[in-house]
């Protein structure tokens, strides 16, 4: 069974609530999980698997796909970063430099996604 999908509208509240300091964790799950719905909306495929642990992981961007183990590109972060990729507040290059990021395979470099299209 695919995961539920989170309306736009309730992952606007939650991304607000997150970027006006909120820390309550169905906030940010919320607003983690609706920006990378929104990413694998965006860049649809299964070249490249973005994990936002604990809360959530979605597969994007075009490309060769991958069926069994682990997928040979990875870009993995923690919430607070992925929320700063994905407004814009960090750039890409800057959270590789500082090490808030794991990208690994040739097509991890997701600079051409960020930041997230969050308004419709």
């Amino acid at each position: 069974m695919p995961p539920k999908r989170i309306e736009d509208a309730v992952g606007r509240v939650a991304l607000t609530a997150v970027l006006g300091g909120s820390t309550v964790r169905t906030d940010v799950a919320t607003a983690v999980r609706w920006t990378l719905q929104r990413l694998a909306d965006d860049v649809p495929g299964n070249s490249v698997e973005v994990r936002v642990p604990p809360f959530a992981a979605v597969q994007a961007v075009p490309g060769p796909r991958h069926t069994r183990g682990t997928p040979p590109n990875v870009v993995e972060t923690d919430a607070a970063t992925w929320i700063a990729l994905a407004t814009g507040s960090l750039r890409w290059s800057e959270a590789v430099a500082a090490a808030r990021v794991s990208a690994s395979g040739s097509r991890a470099d997701i600079t051409a996604f960020l930041p997230v299209r969050t308004a419709t």
